[in-house]
């Protein structure tokens, strides 16, 4: 009896979420305007910053390209991983290819830890040996980075906070618009004052705001690689929702974690007051629904009477 209904359940659970599964993805508008955009703007801007840098010598324009080729690299990344997190769950892979999203963020983090390391090695052999640069070009070139990450970064603005990927794209592109401003102000003063250590100075500190912006990025996504509870979860405001409800009487075996960058997950063990579950499976679907203002998009629950919890949590010594 207890197995057949345990089949019942789950076929109710695979039913909600395939319907949650859609509102949810319903809301991140489509992204791949903002994607062919990005890439195409920033490709351009990285080929001018390469030229332009290997010609002058200037070392903060060629750290800003290879910030923005990193951009470049995330965000083709970023759009193949979110057509593959829309990609149908087989039998081999049965969530899919959701996870595809927090690989994506993990490998992006890495490649800027690599780009700022190289910038810094670059600057420090320099320090002692300052290259003469023509400030004037290095501004003009800078200043079209403000307008590419600028228009960039606005495309993906609204759907920033939906996802992890499309906000790590948005803090890249608004980072590097102020990178560029940087720049700009660089090639001034070394216009003005021949000032040239000024450009390596500089590149160390776009070498810091990477690696400030990264860094988050990592441990989050490292945290979701390894099902960590996500950021944007307080277990705590979770099992105080879910025991408001009458019906519930304790929770244990609480697990959350990613399964993409804008999905989280659920399961727990549910202690319910009346041995008749029907009143539990009418409030289940109202528990499912304060869990997504949560940020649980699914949920999972294995049901026991208290009856049959009591002699569990002896053995486990939990208090009911």
């Amino acid at each position: 009896m207890g197995h057949h209904h345990h089949h019942h359940q789950e076929s109710i659970e695979h039913a909600e979420d395939v319907g949650g599964h859609h509102h949810h993805h319903h809301e991140i508008t489509n992204l791949n305007t903002a994607f062919v955009v990005g890439i195409i703007l920033n490709t351009l801007f990285v080929a001018a910053e390469v030229v332009v840098g290997f010609s002058t010598s200037s070392l903060a324009l060629l750290s800003d390209a290879g910030h923005n080729a990193t951009d470049v690299f995330s965000l083709l990344l970023s759009m193949f991983a979110f057509k593959a997190s829309k990609a149908k769950a087989t039998n081999k892979y049965t969530y899919g290819y959701k996870r595809a999203t927090i690989l994506n963020s993990l490998i992006n983090a890495i490649l800027l830890l690599v780009v700022t390391g190289a910038i810094v090695w670059e600057g420090i052999i320099r320090l002692g040996n300052p290259v003469q640069i023509p400030g004037v070009l290095v501004s003009e070139v800078a200043f079209m980075g403000i307008f590419v990450n600028g228009v960039s970064a606005f495309f993906f603005f609204k759907d920033k906070e939906k996802d992890i990927n499309v906000k790590g794209a948005y803090l890249h592109l608004l980072s590097d618009t102020l990178v560029s401003f940087g720049v700009v102000v660089t090639g001034v003063i070394i216009y003005f004052t021949k000032w040239f250590w000024i450009d390596t100075v500089v590149s160390f500190v776009i070498a810091v705001m990477i690696l400030t912006s990264t860094w988050q990025l990592l441990t989050d996504s490292i945290r979701l690689a390894l099902d960590g509870v996500p950021r944007n979860v307080d277990i705590k405001k979770v099992e105080d929702a879910m025991l408001k409800f009458d019906e519930v009487r304790s929770i244990h075996h609480i697990h959350i974690w990613a399964l993409s960058s804008s999905e989280n997950a659920l399961t727990a063990h549910v202690v319910v007051e009346n041995s008749d579950l029907t009143i539990f499976e009418k409030s289940k679907h109202r528990i499912k629904h304060t869990l997504e203002h949560l940020n649980i998009h699914h949920s999972t629950f294995e049901m026991e009477t208290v009856a049959c919890s009591e002699k569990y949590c002896e053995a486990e010594g939990i208090k009911l």
